[in-house]
């Protein structure tokens, strides 16, 4: 009797369009996913065993086509809609305004305050009276501003003030000769890497690696 081996060209194109359908979906991690977004995600994932087990390989991709169609319009529609927007993927909430937690949104949230500090702690925040405003957003991350005086200062305000104490020494010491701060931002990072789609730094990986 002669094996049936339709499960191998069966698996390798489920691969690749179960790969073609979660690029369309998107490209953001299980964290960042919005409801709508997990669900579409799991039912695909449920879907393309199916073929494996016996099922229609041609309707689960229809079934998992329609169901990424029905995830990019649910999208458009929450980019024309601010009500659609709410209704599918809600609206960020205030979790602590000024330093002060806002209890009523946690308990509405479910949200104990053991649950907040962890989010704190893991964005290195260590006093809740450091934190002017945190927001649970509709993906489940925290989002937050620091107040002034806990805010870590930007490369702008220190070129600014190393600006001025070089203006002062020359003030008092009119002969000694200013020091410089390194422009090169960006010259060579990673990011500028992914732009020109090719290696920039000087002390690039192993060719085997790009």
């Amino acid at each position: 009797m002669a094996m049936d081996l339709n499960w191998i060209w069966k698996a390798v194109l489920i691969t690749f369009i179960g790969t073609f359908l979660l690029r369309i979906a998107g490209r953001k991690s299980i964290s960042q996913m919005t409801l709508a977004q997990v669900v579409i995600m799991i039912g695909i994932g449920s879907l393309l065993i199916q073929p494996l087990a016996g099922k229609s390989i041609w309707v689960t991709f229809g079934v998992g086509i329609t169901l990424v169609v029905t995830l990019v319009l649910m999208e458009l529609l929450q980019l024309k809609s601010d009500i659609f927007e709410k209704l599918i993927t809600g609206k960020s909430k205030i979790l602590i305004e000024n330093g002060k937690l806002n209890e009523d949104t946690l308990k509405k949230l479910r949200f104990t305050n053991d649950q907040l500090e962890m989010k704190l702690r893991q964005n290195s925040i260590s006093s809740i009276s450091d934190v002017k405003w945190a927001t649970l957003e509709p993906n489940g991350q925290l989002g937050f501003e620091l107040t002034e005086q806990a805010k870590s200062v930007t490369r702008k305000e220190w070129n600014l003030l190393f600006q001025e104490i070089q203006l002062l020494k020359i003030m008092i010491d009119p002969s000694c000769k200013p020091s410089h701060v390194s422009n090169n931002v960006g010259e060579g990072n990673l990011f500028t890497e992914v732009k020109n789609g090719k290696h920039t730094l000087k002390e690039s990986p192993d060719e085997k690696l790009d």
